[in-house]
Order: C-alpha cells, then structure tokens, then sequence
C-alpha cells in the first residue's frame, strides 16, 4: 500500500478499531427486561395490576380455600372436569418444567379475572401419565379447556396472559 492510501484510511476511521459489543447491542439485549406490561383486556388488567403490587409485599401465600388454581388428579378427573357445568381451563405441567412454573401466575392471574365464571385446574403429567396420555399431551405446557364435559381448544407453550384471556372469552 502507499503511504497515501494509509494516510487516506486513517484519517477516515478504517483503520480504527471498532469496539466487539457496542453499548446500542447491549441495550437492545436488555431491553425484554425493561418493556412495558401488555394491555390486558378489562377484568385481567386489574386483576394483573393489583396481584403485581400484591406479589411485591408478600412472596409468599399461604395455600388454603382461597386458592384459585386446584390440583386435578386421575380420582377426581371425571368430578371436576367432565362433570363441571362450567367452562373449566386444565394445565398440564411438571415440577421440572420452566415454562411450566411461567405460566402458573398467568393462569391464577385469570382464575381471579374470570372467578365464578371459569375453574381452573392444574394436572401433574409425572403423577397422572393416563390422562395426559388419553388426551394426547406430548408438549407441556398444555392447556386445555374443557365445556361441558367436552375438549373445546388445546393451547400448547407458555402464551402471554392476553392471549389466554381471549381464548378463554370464547367459551364464555
């Protein structure tokens, strides 16, 4: 190279070296933290809004018959879900699954919104493997929701609270 094309390279910067993360991509990186909450629909805004500011005075909640989210096992499948003569919302999750515990504050975050008007349940896949099996669960989370005794819609994955808000609406 001459000593011209040099001189020409340095002073317009590419001969300079650029740094390996610039703060713009670290920024952006961080940023699903620092989003603003989705807009829920009527009821489940409030009830989203006041559990948050609950959830930020007190971790820990005591587990008595104010619980909105029972637990359904094999015994009581055929009481509880298909014998509900309302619409009735089942997760199936286990222990270990992360997506799983995600969707837990979700699910009571309906329960409170839609209380009297839907029952929601909970079903252990490593307790109760003939039920998930029957209905097919080969992902979890599953959510299935159930009316009249009979399966009205599967949701498979984690889903924003919104998006279980409006399909629950729907069998409403």
């Amino acid at each position: 190279m001459s000593s011209e094309t040099i001189a020409a390279a340095a002073t317009s910067g590419l001969g300079t070296r650029r740094p390996r993360h610039p703060p713009a991509a670290t920024a952006s990186f961080l940023s699903f933290r620092l989003r603003p909450a989705a807009r829920l629909p009527g009821a489940v805004a409030a009830s989203a809004s006041a559990s948050a500011s609950a959830s930020r005075l007190c971790k820990a909640k005591a587990h008595g018959d104010d619980q909105l989210v029972l637990d359904v096992a094999e015994s009581t499948w055929d009481d509880l879900v298909l014998g509900s003569e309302s619409p009735v919302l089942v997760e199936f999750w286990a222990p270990w699954c992360g997506p799983c515990r995600l969707m837990h504050p979700v699910i009571e975050d309906v329960a409170k919104a839609y209380a009297g008007r839907l029952r929601c349940l909970k079903l252990n896949t490593d307790k109760n493997r003939d039920i998930a099996t029957s209905y097919g669960i080969r992902s979890i989370p599953t959510i299935l929701i159930f009316k009249n005794g009979e399966r009205k819609e599967t949701v498979i994955g984690a889903v924003t609270d919104t998006t279980l808000a409006m399909t629950v609406e729907r069998f409403l």
